[in-house]
């Protein structure tokens, strides 16, 4: 029961950085000594000491290592890479056991961490809050097991299913929606949209409403209708433009040419390789609508203004798939999809 207590707070720890750990996984860890817990540290940033190494030097006294459990969210790993591998750190100092919430499939670890430890003599428990901590790294698990990025569509829409007003920019969600969709931006590694989308709205895709990163932008734009001077196209974030006629580089904007035939597949495809691990899909609806219909989604967030009817404009998506989850937000509500695999 212990082990489950210290690995839900390896789970808590790694969530910390939420949105900044890219290509990385979250991981946290606890080191405890006779039921007190005596370091801890999670993995901040890619290229930074990894949760394992961060919890070590928060220890005081060295000399009870040796005597110490410690705990970690996600098999430590066993190759080096920015940094050295953490399973041979354990070893060196002789840590009496070690707890391992979950298993890295990455085939760099995928099994050698754990490996390392128990050749050394070293007790190891694996596989506690195992769900938990595989949840945690939904993105990291999905980008290497399913060669692309974690998918969350969203989208705003009325109580009669229209996402605008008469094909113009209209405002559904409120100011707490609207702060909530600028923290899923910040914890996510990027956001699309079509040419539609950008025309209309003009969007700057950033977290303007909160402190936090911006993500990744990526356009849809087949044609290169978008005009230059648009948001989009700002210094605030880096974009990708995926299109049909350039490849080029001009700043923070990158223009990358793909065919028109599985287009969408083509553009993971190319996600994937760049290492970008999540996706917001943000619309428009014909956008959303494509990647419902190919089954290329992982999470859906819905934001619903009951109280508004707007009775001519953009269609919702159509999107068969019952909630999981109900929040509300003042005379909002959002409701939380989650694809099952």
């Amino acid at each position: 029961m212990n082990d489950e207590v210290y690995i839900q707070r390896c789970i808590e720890l790694g969530g910390k950085a939420s949105g900044n750990t890219y290509p990385n996984p979250m991981v946290g860890s606890v080191i405890v000594h006779e039921g007190k817990i005596i370091g801890e540290g999670y993995h901040h940033k890619a290229g930074e000491p990894h949760a394992e190494i961060n919890a070590i030097n928060s220890v005081k006294n060295k000399n009870l290592i040796p005597e110490s459990t410690i705990y970690v969210s996600l098999e430590p790993c066993a190759h080096y890479g920015k940094t050295p591998p953490c399973a041979l750190k354990i070893v060196e100092l002789g840590f009496k056991k070690v707890v391992i919430g979950a298993m890295d499939s990455h085939d760099k670890v995928n099994g050698k961490g754990k490996k390392i430890i128990q050749n050394a003599g070293i007790e190891v428990v694996s596989g506690v809050l195992e769900k938990e901590c595989l949840d945690l790294n939904k993105r990291f698990f999905t980008y290497h097991q399913k060669k692309r990025p974690y998918i969350v569509l969203k989208w705003a829409e009325s109580a009669d299913r229209y996402m605008d007003k008469d094909f113009k920019p209209t405002q559904i969600s409120n100011t707490l929606t609207k702060q909530f969709v600028h923290q899923l931006r910040s914890n996510e590694h990027s956001i699309l949209i079509g040419t539609m989308t950008a025309m209309r709205d003009n969007p700057s895709l950033t977290t303007r409403e909160i402190s936090g990163r911006s993500p990744i932008r990526i356009l849809i734009d087949i044609d290169l209708k978008v005009p230059q001077h648009y948001n989009i196209f700002n210094n605030d974030a880096e974009t990708l433009v995926f299109n049909s006629i350039k490849n080029d580089e001009e700043g923070n904007v990158k223009f990358i040419k793909t065919s028109r035939k599985n287009f969408i597949e083509n553009m993971l495809k190319t996600l994937h390789e760049r290492q970008i691990q999540s996706v917001i899909v943000e619309g428009g609806g014909l956008v959303l609508q494509q990647f419902i219909d190919a089954g290329l989604w992982d999470e859906a967030i819905v934001i619903k203004n009951n109280n508004l009817v707007l009775e001519n404009g953009t269609k919702a998506p159509k999107f068969e798939n019952e909630a999981s989850e109900i929040q509300d937000f003042r005379d909002n509500v959002i409701e939380f999809h989650f694809r099952k695999n």
